[in-house]
């Protein structure tokens, strides 16, 4: 059994926030995969079903950012799981936008949800690092972060939560390479050919050849 954690904020106010990319993860996954509605469960809310062969508890901590390691905490002791079962779907300023990049453990970056989550269950787990990208001063982050996606964003954030729901299956057996690769070919499609140019036509008339006679041959040819 595994738990998904997607990180995020609870209301209507901060649903479609960048800080709450993690909550749009799992809830893709949850629609694409066919799982139930969530339920109030461990201070968020939890859905259960299969991603290919594996069980696995899709879980959105109601908390607040900041407190979402009490959440996680609750559903791991529940389900008597250790920190290496756990992945946690969150924002990421450091990649670009549309950039999905896993990780085992490590350092939380500032990241408030991760350094609550640190707090709770240690470092251990794995993390799904969702681009969203940065505002270029430290000062303006707080504000981006809680602000929503524009209209400019519809497009590649689409393809990247349809990606992360195609390849979610890989990620719970294991296998991040083809999770990775499930989300670039959404993100990035790949392109079709162009088509070859067409030959020059046979039909085209040949250009006229250089007449290299001398003058004087020209007058001798003109009256044979």
């Amino acid at each position: 059994m595994q738990l998904f954690v997607g990180l995020g904020n609870p209301g209507a106010t901060y649903a479609r926030n960048r800080h709450n990319i993690g909550f749009m993860a799992v809830d893709r996954i949850a629609e694409d995969h066919g799982f139930p509605p969530f339920r109030a469960k461990f201070q968020g809310e939890v859905a259960e079903g299969r991603l290919g062969g594996e069980k696995v508890i899709l879980l959105k901590p109601a908390t607040y950012m900041n407190r979402s390691g009490q959440s996680v905490g609750e559903a791991m002791r529940f389900y008597k799981l250790g920190p290496e079962d756990v992945t946690v779907f969150h924002d990421e300023l450091d990649l670009a936008p549309g950039k999905v990049r896993v990780k085992q453990g490590g350092g939380h970056a500032g990241h408030n949800g991760l350094r609550s989550i640190h707090a709770h269950i240690g470092e251990a787990y794995r993390r799904v690092r969702l681009g969203i990208g940065h505002p270029g001063r430290k000062e303006l982050v707080s504000g981006y972060v809680l602000h929503d996606f524009g209209k400019a964003d519809a497009d590649w954030l689409d393809d990247v939560l349809r990606g992360v729901a195609d390849g979610a299956p890989d990620l719970a057996a294991g296998d991040q390479s083809r999770f990775q690769n499930a989300v670039a070919q959404r993100a990035a499609p790949a392109r079709t050919e162009a088509p070859a140019k067409p030959a020059p036509s046979a039909a085209k008339e040949a250009e006229p050849e250089e007449d290299a006679r001398s003058p004087l041959q020209k007058l001798v040819d003109r009256f044979k």
